[in-house]
């Protein structure tokens, strides 16, 4: 309501974008660059687009995001070819990319310009930092860059007991995707822009990929209260405590499998196929392995407790049914 009073220059012109965009600054660095876009899809389109070209290749995880959930947006909008790596953990490991960094000056060839990494990555589990900075190595050795998917930074940063720098800017990335929306915000995510290198065309990518807001305060004024007064740690710290408290309701019920680390706030586990109906008629879920009978659980920065209870209550009557 605040931000829909008086006159304000479109596209970002208007005070509150410019505040938004300094505290990012304090929280990342005077050098970061800070683009607002609508939607985590538009998000990773503006960085994969400000760091690749036609002819190169963008690696990730076989459940990335980029590669399962956005219906080959990151493809049509940079011409660059996707290659999935195999993983049990949602996890790149240096073990897995290093043989698939080749092809470097041969034209018949993509030529690999991106690492992109998910933080929390797409099966609940978060990279240390250590872990980060040993990928960034090895991809700047090769003269790529290193994008991180964040559409749930914050759950990491309470997970990892950071600040958000200290496992993106300061261990290597060089592009990140911020989410918001996941963590409680209306709408809305930002594009970090950490090397010089990548901001020359950003702006004219933005555009080009619908996500170049004209009311952009909308969007830009709720990452003020949610970085100036530590919103985003409290929903987060409460997504992932809600995790832990389902976790140790389920973790000793023998029909049920816990196939992932808890790091932050998602629970993989298998049940018996024949009541993901039951259960799905009270609480929405997503199937994760409809053969083996592998779910997602996900808490949220709204979940309560007694929707913890309802939920384990709901799953030991139906497994005893």
């Amino acid at each position: 309501m605040d931000a829909n009073q008086g006159h304000a220059i479109g596209y970002g012109g208007d005070p509150l974008t410019q505040r938004a965009i300094e505290l990012f600054k304090k929280e990342f660095g005077e050098e970061t660059e800070v683009f607002f876009v609508l939607t985590g899809t538009g998000a990773n389109i503006l960085s994969l687009q400000s760091g690749s070209k036609s002819f190169q290749s963008i690696l990730c995880t076989e459940t990335a995001h980029i590669h399962v959930d956005e219906c080959g947006a990151p493809e049509k909008f940079t011409g660059s070819k996707l290659i999935p790596i195999p993983s049990q953990d949602g996890k790149i490991h240096p073990a897995d990319l290093i043989p698939r960094l080749i092809g470097f000056g041969v034209e018949h060839h993509a030529q690999p310009g991106i690492l992109s990494i998910s933080q929390v990555t797409e099966m609940g589990t978060v990279y240390s930092r250590e872990e980060i900075r040993i990928l960034a190595e090895i991809v700047h050795d090769k003269g790529m860059f290193l994008h991180m998917d964040g559409a749930r930074i914050a759950n990491a940063a309470v997970s990892l007991g950071m600040e958000f720098r200290e496992f993106t800017k300061d261990a290597g990335v060089d592009i990140l995707s911020f989410g918001g929306t996941k963590n409680g915000l209306m709408l809305g995510e930002a594009v970090l822009l950490f090397n010089p290198e990548l901001i020359a065309n950003a702006a004219y990518y933005r555009k080009q990929a619908a996500q170049l807001c004209s009311k952009m305060r909308f969007i830009s004024a709720q990452f003020i209260p949610y970085l100036e007064e530590g919103i985003w740690r409290l929903t987060a710290e409460h997504a992932n405590k809600m995790a832990k408290l389902l976790f140790q309701q389920i973790d000793s019920i023998p029909e049920v499998v816990i196939t992932q680390s808890v790091d932050a706030n998602g629970i993989f586990a298998k049940i018996p196929k024949k009541i993901i109906p039951i259960l799905r008629e009270s609480f929405f879920f997503y199937d994760w392995n409809e053969a083996t009978g592998e779910v997602r659980w996900m808490t949220s920065f709204d979940t309560t407790q007694e929707d913890i209870n309802a939920f384990t209550d709901l799953l030991k009557a139906t497994l005893k049914g």
